[in-house]
Formats: structure tokens, C-alpha cells, sequence
């Protein structure tokens, strides 16, 4: 009897024994939790930015007698933009854009009238131009959206007529036209995208008044009373873009 309790005694102190070892080991860690995968690349949401690029412009300026001809130039463009965006299941984008820049596009052009003899210059300027647009676009690869729009442009043109050595003055106006053009821009960080594009823009023909009429209306002006130009430009931009707010269609966040 004596000898089965030492037995019993001796089995409880290595059992006991046992667990303090296994106490004493250290435990495995549990695995790690798998992060969150980061919401996809959508194009929802509002943005604005900068650009800057090349203006090239076409002036064709005519008086009531006869024509002075077409004016090239080119000059340099630079401003700022703010617009929305909103992406549909499948890749395709809607929005629309305000965009404003100032430009130095000017060149002055010499002219000869075949009627009077003289000559005269026509000093044309386009001090700023501002478009509003839509556009839509697909995105054909997460981060890179191709696009064109179009909408209504804004102007200011302004003309210094010279003629046989007489300053007829200044003749300044806003105009209004059209614009249309297309481009591709690409998210490169969470937030930031960068674009280039190019546009084209008319502005129409403009009518100004030289001189007024004589008695009979017979024109007094040596050069017409009528002095009419038409604006065309065209712009090649590269910007950036700040982006914020939208969710991709169809993600749970």
C-alpha cells in the first residue's frame, strides 16, 4: 500500500513537472493579418492644376477696299485649370473643365494700299484665352485616360491700326468662339496625374469701324471705314494636375 501511494506521489510531480516545462517554451506567434489591397485607380472626383505649352495663331485682316492679308505667329501659353471627372464601370469618363491662360502670342504686320500709295501696320495681339469644355475619355489601362473635348472659348484680341503714318488707335475686344481637341493623361502617384493635349480654337470674323460715313455714304476713311479680322489659335499643353475626392465604381470601402 505504501509503496503504490509513492508511486501515485511520483507520477503527480512529473506531470507536474511536464506542464511548468511546456509553460516555459515559447509560443508561435499567429500568422500576420493580410493588409487591406489598395482601393483601384479611378478618375472620379474634382482636380486642379497648372499647364504650360505653345500658342500658335492665324489673323486674316481686310479693309472695304482691299485685303491685307494672313498673319502667322506663335508665342508662349501658361495658366491654370479646375474641372470634375466621373468614371463608369467599363473605363469610360465624363467631366468637364474651365481652363485660363495668358499668352504672348503679337506680331505686326506691314501692309500696302494699291489705291492711296500708303502703307500701314496692323500690330496683333491675344492677351488671354479661357475655354470651357466636356469631355469624355476611356481609360485604357488603370492609370491612363485618353480623351478629346470640346465647348466654348473665350479671347481677348487686340489690333493697333496704322496707316500712312496716322494712329487709328486700338481696337480691343473679348470674343467669343468655339474649341475643340483631345489629349492623354496619366495618374502617376495616388492623387497627382500629368497631361499633354492639344487644342484648336476660332474666334470668327470681327468687324470694326474705322471712320464713320460721309454725306450720301460715301466713306471718308482713305483706307475703308470697315476693318475686318478673324482669329484662329491653336495651343499644345503640358500640365498637372491635384486630384481628390471619388470612389471607383463598384469598390467597398
Amino acid at each position: 500500500m505504501q509503496k503504490h501511494s509513492l508511486m501515485l506521489l511520483a507520477a503527480a510531480i512529473g506531470l507536474a513537472a511536464s506542464q511548468a516545462s511546456a509553460a516555459d517554451l515559447p509560443r508561435k506567434a499567429p500568422p500576420a493579418a493580410i493588409p487591406p489591397a489598395p482601393p483601384p485607380i479611378t478618375w472620379t472626383g474634382c482636380y486642379i492644376g497648372g499647364n504650360v505649352g505653345g500658342i500658335f495663331g492665324r489673323g486674316d485682316a481686310h479693309f472695304s477696299n482691299f485685303e491685307v492679308g494672313s498673319n502667322e505667329r506663335s508665342g508662349f501659353t501658361g495658366g491654370g485649370q479646375i474641372g470634375c471627372d466621373y468614371q463608369f464601370a467599363g473605363g469610360w469618363v465624363i467631366g468637364i473643365r474651365d481652363m485660363f491662360n495668358g499668352t504672348s502670342l503679337g506680331r505686326d504686320r506691314t501692309f500696302f494700299d494699291p489705291v492711296t500709295g500708303f502703307t500701314g501696320t496692323v500690330d496683333s495681339h491675344i492677351n488671354w484665352f479661357d475655354t470651357l469644355t466636356g469631355r469624355i475619355g476611356y481609360a485604357f489601362a488603370p492609370s491612363w485616360l485618353l480623351y478629346g473635348q470640346g465647348g466654348v472659348a473665350w479671347i481677348h484680341h487686340r489690333a493697333d491700326l496704322t496707316f500712312a503714318g496716322i494712329d487709328f488707335g486700338t481696337f480691343g475686344k473679348t470674343r467669343t468662339g468655339w474649341t475643340a481637341g483631345g489629349g492623354v493623361e496619366w495618374m502617376f502617384a495616388p492623387g497627382w496625374s500629368a497631361f499633354l493635349e492639344g487644342n484648336y480654337m476660332d474666334f470668327g470674323d470681327q468687324n470694326h469701324t474705322v471712320f464713320g460715313t460721309a454725306v450720301s455714304g460715301v466713306c471718308l476713311a482713305p483706307v475703308g471705314c470697315s476693318f475686318d479680322t478673324h482669329v484662329k489659335a491653336a495651343t499644345v499643353l503640358v500640365g498637372v494636375n491635384w486630384r481628390w475626392g471619388g470612389k471607383a465604381p463598384g469598390y467597398r470601402y
